[in-house]
């Protein structure tokens, strides 16, 4: 293998490398969104419904 062709494979590699180890680090360190409670509108309902047959 010529010298360019090296240059070019090791070049190549070495950034896909970096993109996936900041790409990965960015997806280990994100804070996750606060999500909505879904019960949150039904904290001030004491009794069930009653189930429906």
């Amino acid at each position: 293998m010529n010298t360019e062709a090296l240059i070019t494979m090791v070049l190549t590699q070495g950034i896909v490398i970096f993109f996936a180890v900041y790409f990965f680090y960015k997806v280990l360190t994100i804070k996750p969104k606060q999500e909505p409670d879904s019960y949150s509108e039904n904290d001030d309902e004491l009794e069930r419904q009653p189930e429906e047959k």
